[in-house]
């Protein structure tokens, strides 16, 4: 499907600025009649469509609204680059299309805040970010009929377009890079089971073990924090003093583990080699630097942002769920 034309490209076709085009759209007074002109020429030639009120809205809107929601407390977009990255990307995306951009994080515990604002009619499309099993605001973003599209495969049962990850092969390319080097006494530090990448990490990792005959490896969970891969780490080291390789599903887990084993007495990676997986900045400043599982952050919520925007123009919810590929980034932790 082409891409629709946009504000931006309307503002460039007419020589004038994005904010003036759109104040030609609003009808503000403050336009001479000579720009109106050159605007509504552009919108002619290159088949600009206006974007409509809401469904069931009772005021008139202008200009459509996106709202990223991240199932996460906010700390977490302040602790945690992942968000920052997934967020710019979608922003700037949105700004080429003159669109804006609000933020909302939703724990489970907030759904029955933020559902009014999201259904209301004041939203007019909705990126997903970390959905997680049995989040209420999910399953009523789900029926609500407003279009969404999950960055991130969606639980089980919940029917919602998505743009994904291969993360079930970027578990499959750690767990050969630590057999093709001889580790043997291997472990993992797992993301929250309830979320799906976390999950399909896990298991391209684990049944890539069990192929080779090493089935049944200690795994240990966290929720992708420092603080969690420290605890995780300690855990495994108490359960396998033996081991010889970790495998953390984030670079931020792999970087505590890394701090953890050296406190520990253990060197990375002559003793235990480490591998994370984002390729997070982190994982070019830690010491060792960590090898690690690329995902493309930005282009994947690019890809995401557009496709939303495809399915607000069109009002058809769309079925093509991509999948990224993600690679192994060898540096010096494994």
């Amino acid at each position: 499907m082409p891409d629709v034309p946009t504000l931006a490209q309307v503002a460039a076709e007419a020589g004038v600025s994005p904010a003036t085009a759109s104040r030609v759209l609003t009808g503000s007074v403050r336009v001479a009649t000579s720009t109106r002109r050159q605007v509504h020429d552009a919108i002619s030639r290159l088949g600009y469509v206006r974007h409509r009120a809401p469904r069931g809205g009772t005021g008139r809107r202008c200009d459509q609204t996106v709202t990223v929601v991240v199932c996460e407390p906010a700390q977490r977009l302040f602790t945690e680059p992942f968000y920052a990255r997934m967020i710019t990307a979608a922003e700037e995306v949105l700004a080429g299309h003159g669109i804006p951009l609000t933020v909302m994080t939703v724990p489970p515990t907030g759904s029955t805040i933020a559902t009014p604002q999201l259904v209301s009619g004041n939203v007019d499309g909705v990126l997903l970010i970390g959905a997680r099993e049995r989040h209420p605001l999910v399953v009523t973003l789900a029926a609500s009929g407003i279009p969404v599209r999950s960055a991130g495969r969606l639980p089980d049962g919940i029917d919602l377009p998505y743009v994904d990850m291969d993360n079930q092969d970027g578990g499959r390319q750690a767990a050969e890079h630590l057999l093709l080097g001889g580790r043997r006494a291997i472990a993992a530090i797992a993301g929250p089971p309830g979320l799906p990448a976390a999950r399909d990490r896990l298991d391209g990792f684990t049944r890539t073990l069990a192929l080779a005959g090493m089935a049944g490896i200690p795994v240990a969970y966290g929720d992708f924090t420092h603080s969690s891969g420290a605890h995780a780490a300690q855990w495994l080291l108490r359960r396998m003093p033996r081991l010889d390789a970790i495998f953390a599903a984030s670079d931020v887990m792999a970087a505590a583990a890394v701090q953890t084993l050296r406190r520990a007495g253990r060197r990375v990676p002559d003793d235990v080699a480490v591998i994370g997986f984002d390729d997070a900045p982190i994982a070019r400043h830690t010491s060792p630097t960590l090898t690690t599982v690329r995902q493309p952050v930005e282009e994947y919520a690019a890809l995401a942002t557009r496709l939303l925007l495809r399915t607000m123009s069109s009002g058809e919810m769309s079925r093509n769920n991509p999948v990224l590929p993600t690679e192994l980034v060898v540096r010096e932790s494994a």
